[in-house]
């Protein structure tokens, strides 16, 4: 079984924000607006991912 990998966006400004969101950010290594990382599709990253939807846009690669 093979992990299927994640694009990951900012599509907004992480100032102002919750320190647990800004916190997921880091651990998803984004630091600036239209930065795109690709991260593994696991339960942890999801969750992440899942607090700071209303930041990213998720593409499937």
């Amino acid at each position: 079984m093979t992990a299927t990998k994640l694009s990951v966006t900012m599509t907004k400004s992480k100032f102002g924000r919750l320190p647990r969101h800004q916190a997921c950010l880091k651990g998803l290594g984004l630091r600036k607006i239209n930065q795109t990382v690709e991260v593994l599709n696991t339960p942890e990253n999801r969750g992440m991912i899942n607090k700071i939807s209303y930041m990213l846009k998720v593409e499937e690669v």
